[in-house]
């Protein structure tokens, strides 16, 4: 077996160690004390130091911070589908990726709410620069996804990641959680890339690839927040992109993005998990007799297809969209205080007589329902 040093969670041994050399880092004593507010610091430490695990960690602390968040932050989390799971088996859940560690984190709390097996999750090595950031994801279970490597390192990463997932699902039972493509979605439009397909297909040694992927148990999982907190963050991205001008990070973006995904206002949230992928699935695809690209194209549709069915609208969906097209089509959908409430959100976040930021913001929350509409017309 390929040695995952470079990529992979702590292993029990390593986890009380890191927690005694972190527990009092600034970062990590604010999010303690944001999780136990009624505890003195001596308390929490008593606590941290019972985890010898990452699920003892996990369970007790981190599903409580998840529950904080929740209670100041939103109007409650639902989920649907997950009961349908079985407990006793391991799957790769695939999902849109809207902020950059609470989807994760809200995935594997509805995980531990039905009794199922918590996720190793992939993060971005560009995200945990700062060491108390490295060993946060690792007692969280997070395992690295090498950025701006060289096309041979790439290729290399990519094989030892493929390998790490294998091994996590088939040896290890342990499921595993992947967003749809690299980056977060900026404008609300939701597509699973080809390259984390093939990336993911890369272990699969002499099996048939569509035999593989129906080894792995995929679920596509539909994470569906009612407003989005970072969506004045992601504005200059987007409206970058549209420019076709080269957007740079400014050096703190990604920090401030995790802190305001967290502690800004969500509305709803619902995740949704779809059916888990089969054989069945694939034998349409397996009929057309196409390329292995094409066939990874038909994967991507297939999975988009999922979480665009299982995706929640809320009435602020359904206004962005009538506002985009200067249409009533949805006006069911909302109520009028729903909508000036929404209105009121566009205008402190962006300059209305700006016609390109005032389309940019509404497609953000409309591509949903474009996309809907889309599979509906399919």
């Amino acid at each position: 077996m390929q040695n995952f040093d470079d990529i992979r969670f702590y292993d029990a041994k390593e986890v009380n160690v890191a927690l005694r050399e972190y527990v009092r880092h600034p970062m990590i004593k604010a999010l303690l004390k944001f999780t136990f507010p009624d505890l003195k610091f001596r308390e929490i430490e008593e606590i941290v130091m019972t985890c010898n695990s990452i699920e003892d960690f996990q369970t007790r602390v981190i599903y409580l911070s998840v529950e904080k968040v929740l209670e100041r932050t939103s109007d409650g989390l639902t989920d649907n589908g997950f009961d349908k799971l079985d407990s006793s088996e391991s799957y790769f859940f695939i999902s849109n990726h809207r902020d950059i560690i609470l989807d994760t984190s809200l995935i594997n709390y509805t995980l531990y709410n039905h009794d199922l097996v918590m996720t190793a999750s992939a993060i971005g090595d560009n995200l945990v620069q700062k060491p108390f950031l490295m060993a946060l994801s690792r007692l969280n279970r997070n395992f690295l996804v090498l950025r701006n490597q060289s096309p041979r390192e790439m290729l290399k990463s990519s094989m030892k990641l493929s390998e790490y997932i294998r091994h996590l699902l088939m040896d290890e039972g342990r499921s595993v959680w992947m967003a749809q493509r690299e980056g977060r979605t900026k404008d609300g439009n939701d597509f699973t890339q080809q390259g984390v397909l093939k990336m993911l297909a890369m272990a699969k040694g002499k099996t048939d690839i569509l035999d593989y992927f129906s080894k792995l148990k995929i679920v596509p999982v539909a994470i569906s927040y009612e407003f989005d907190p970072t969506d004045m963050l992601k504005m200059p991205e987007v409206l970058a992109k549209r420019m076709k001008e080269e957007y740079k990070k400014t050096a703190n973006e990604d920090f401030n993005s995790i802190m305001q995904g967290a502690m800004g206002q969500k509305g709803r949230i619902q995740l949704n998990a779809g059916k888990v992928l089969t054989q069945e699935d694939f034998t349409e695809i397996r009929g057309k007799e196409l390329s292995v690209n094409d066939q990874l194209k038909e994967v991507a549709k297939l999975i988009d297809r999922a979480i665009y069915r299982n995706f929640k609208l809320w009435p602020a969906n359904y206004i962005a969209y009538d506002l985009l097209k200067n249409e009533e089509r949805f006006a069911d959908n909302y109520s009028e205080k729903e909508k000036r409430k929404f209105e009121r959100r566009i205008s402190r976040r962006v300059d209305v007589k700006n016609p390109l930021a005032l389309n940019s913001y509404l497609l953000m929350y409309a591509n949903p329902v474009i996309n809907k509409i889309s599979l509906d017309e399919e």
